[in-house]
């Protein structure tokens, strides 16, 4: 489907929905381009055939999405073409490995920049959730503990990235970092969970408060290359069973 002749009723599937799909689809289509104005809600409404509240509604889901910008007084324009949510459904169909990766350059620069702009807010925040890391698993040694101290190990590590001060790395990071505890979690099953080294935490943390952007950037690297290898072991393990 293409062109705006081809926006077609939406159905009952929900109405917010089809009227979302059909609107991006307009938009990655090169219909209405980049700068444009797209038709007002009225138009939308009666090509949808849906009421304009729906309209209302898949325009805002669009204009957080990126997709549009509404300007007070002037309408609703196209921002971008490209699709979120296109990217996002492929990185959920990436393998663990290389979410891992892409997780592991964005924290490596975070931490490189954390390094040049941290304040003593953001190295307390680091070292209190390494504290509590350590004191959920001195208490919980076995698996059960282990598992206890992921959320505590995602703190931290969205911490560091946070202390760079670059709201768009942190969104970003946020959304990796999710994906890469699922996929961990998913991953190893009934296999033992890599254990956290609290010292490699720790040298990431003087490093950053050192305020070497080199050493911070080297000591992410170090730290994050424990779950890499815990991950390319586990991977092998799988490949010799097939």
């Amino acid at each position: 489907m293409s062109g705006e002749n081809n926006l077609q009723a939406a159905g009952r599937r929900s109405l917010v929905d089809t009227a979302i799909d059909q609107l991006r689809e307009q938009v990655v289509d090169g219909t209405w381009p980049v700068g444009s104005q797209i038709p007002t809600e009225h138009e939308l409404a009666e090509r949808l055939q849906v009421g304009r509240n729906t309209v209302r509604e898949a325009i805002r889901v669009l204009v957080h999405a990126g997709m549009l910008v509404s300007r007070q007084g002037e309408g609703t324009f196209v921002r971008s073409t490209s699709d979120p949510a296109a990217v996002l459904r492929g990185v959920q169909r990436s393998g663990i490995r290389d979410v891992l990766e892409v997780r592991a350059a964005l924290e490596a620069e975070g931490a490189r920049l954390a390094a040049l702009r941290h304040t003593p807010e953001d190295i307390r925040r680091m070292r209190a959730a390494l504290a509590r890391e350590a004191e959920v698993f001195a208490k919980h040694p076995e698996r059960a503990g282990r598992e206890a101290t992921v959320e505590h190990d995602l703190e931290f590590h969205t911490a560091v990235v946070e202390a760079a001060h670059n709201p768009a790395l942190t969104e970003v990071y946020r959304y990796f970092g999710a994906s890469v505890r699922e996929s961990m979690t998913a991953a190893f099953g009934d296999h033992e969970m890599p254990e956290a080294v609290v010292a490699t935490h720790e040298a990431l943390v003087d490093a950053i408060e050192s305020g070497d952007p080199e050493r911070a950037e080297a000591a992410c690297r170090a730290l994050l290359a424990e779950p890499t290898a815990a991950v390319e072991q586990l991977l092998a393990a799988i490949a010799a069973r097939k």
